[in-house]
């Protein structure tokens, strides 16, 4: 015969089971959400572009700006005025 207590407790043994897999699947579905970033070939690409461009526009600051700041401060005697 089966006895109506044991199978409530046995009912709710299952049920509480059932919720923490829930729980425990819940987590595991947030932790791969929250993953560190990995870039793919294509934002490495675009990084590397990126700082090659500043690096660049950087020499060509130097390049292009200083000379320009010293030559108005010294006249030169070789450009007409």
């Amino acid at each position: 015969m089966n006895n109506p207590f044991q199978d409530e407790q046995t009912a709710e043994y299952y049920r509480q089971r059932v919720q923490e897999d829930i729980k425990q699947i819940r987590l595991e579905h947030l932790a791969l959400q929250s993953r560190p970033y990995k870039p793919g070939r294509f934002e490495l690409t675009m990084f590397n572009f990126a700082n090659w461009m500043i690096s660049t526009g950087k020499q060509l600051r130097k390049r292009y700006e200083v000379p320009a700041t010293n030559c108005n401060k010294s006249p030169s005697k070789g450009f007409a005025h």
